[in-house]
């Protein structure tokens, strides 16, 4: 047997007794795993909702008019999309469970990828089956160390996950602010022209979105076009929110500003919005587009989007073709209904954000403790009014950026006039309370 050190013998020595030990244990308060919450948390009395999310929404037993939803064009509900999406069942189950590349695609995947590329006027489209993966999946597919990538600052969170994942260099400009962007291109041309040999193998990007989510405005695309042949970048736009509700047909900003499609290198958007469905694309040139079926995260490793939502997505896009004052009608409806915000909010403490023709608007509070009093907003004309409202909410750690506490309003096609004018004259009444 070993001999024991002196240290050893000595802290065998100051064993604690089983007396002691009791008093210890009685007297130590063990610390939450959690922070204590409070009894009306939201999180310990949720709402349950009931039926389809449609304009109008049953929660908890009650009817509530729904303002809260991306459902812009009414498509949730639609027979027409129902049954299409119902056949694809019985004709080829609910899923495929791989990814596109090895047994996960079908006939409805690739018809649907043509209708999107003939939608939009481009070459090539590629399907996903996550929306915010497409996005931050898209990304990094062409940027990559050494590269630069020129950002605004309002970019959405699946925008930052694709430019982390790139480990490109990332200059921000300040939120649609053209004359910070041109700065930050003659600092790379300053650069370019002291180092050409380093020029020639760095790839340059801008990065917008096409209607921005966090402030429901519109980027300044022409300028940004300009600036695309003066300093020879490429231009990415994520047409997420856009898409199906800017322009004369829903095309998005290219459409809207008259730009040609051809100028824009990459567009990039959601299925789960405008068109109700799930998934996203990625529309452009054949070669810039068939990239990313060898490059793109998201759509070499994810199972493929479920056939009844290809084919849901489809019917909505022939419905958009068929119907376009479907479009216009929620445009007439986004300023119509802008002007009316404006004036229910006016000399309250209370302001109004977004474009004119964005079906999105941002309500903010002027006055200290932002986030409790615009909680209080929507808690109030949804208990006193029944009209559904919602906090913008954020992940604050993770975003690069502050983004300033708001309430979205959302305006969808089947909203009625008199349906639209009592959400406004309760906005108004709750407003100025405050």
């Amino acid at each position: 047997m070993r001999n024991r050190s002196k240290r050893q013998q000595e802290k065998l020595s100051k064993k604690l007794t089983e007396r002691q030990k009791d008093e210890l244990i009685a007297d130590w308060t063990p610390e939450p795993l959690v922070p204590e919450t409070p009894q009306d948390h939201p999180v310990l009395n949720p709402k349950y909702a009931d039926g389809k999310m449609t304009k109008d929404v049953s929660i908890d037993g009650e009817k509530y008019l729904n303002m809260a939803s991306t459902n812009f064009l009414s498509f949730i509900g639609v027979k027409r999309i129902e049954d299409r999406a119902k056949q694809t069942i019985f004709k080829y189950g609910v899923g495929s469970c791989g990814p596109r590349g090895f047994y996960g695609t079908v006939d409805v995947h690739l018809d649907l990828e043509k209708e999107l590329a003939k939608f939009m006027g481009c070459e090539e489209a590629v399907l996903y089956s996550y929306g915010f993966a497409t996005v931050s999946s898209a990304i990094p597919a062409y940027a990559k160390k050494g590269d630069v990538i020129f950002v605004d600052e309002g970019v959405n969170f699946a925008i930052q996950k694709g430019l982390q994942a790139s480990r490109s260099r990332v200059e921000y400009f300040k939120h649609n602010d053209m004359e910070h962007l041109e700065r930050l291109l003659l600092e790379q041309e300053q650069r370019d022209k002291k180092d050409p040999k380093k020029a020639k193998s760095v790839r340059r990007f801008i990065v917008v979105e096409g209607l921005y989510v966090n402030y429901a405005d519109l980027c300044p695309l022409p300028k940004i076009i300009e600036f695309k042949w003066r300093f020879k970048v490429r231009v990415f736009i994520d047409e997420s929110w856009s898409f199906g509700v800017i322009g004369k047909t829903g095309r998005g900003v290219t459409e809207h500003f008259n730009v040609p499609m051809e100028d824009v290198d990459m567009v990039m958007a959601s299925l789960e919005n405008a068109l109700a469905s799930t998934g996203g694309f990625c529309v452009g040139r054949s070669y810039v587009v068939g990239h990313q079926r060898l490059s793109g995260l998201g759509y070499c490793f994810s199972a493929s989007l479920p056939p009844l939502l290809a084919t849901a997505a489809s019917e909505a896009i022939s419905i958009i073709d068929e119907e376009p004052s479907r479009v216009q009608k929620v445009t007439e409806m986004a300023i119509n209904g802008q002007k009316k915000l404006q004036d229910a909010l006016s000399g309250s403490k209370f302001s109004l954000q977004g474009c004119p023709e964005s079906p999105m608007k941002h309500i903010y509070y002027n006055g200290e403790d932002e986030e409790k009093q615009l909680d209080t907003f929507v808690e109030t004309v949804f208990t006193k009014n029944h009209l559904l409202l919602t906090r913008a909410r954020y992940l604050d750690k993770d975003e690069l950026f502050k983004i300033r506490p708001s309430i979205r309003v959302m305006f969808q096609h089947d909203l009625t006039e008199e349906e639209i004018q009592r959400a406004v004259d309760a906005i108004r009444v709750v407003a100025h309370k405050f």
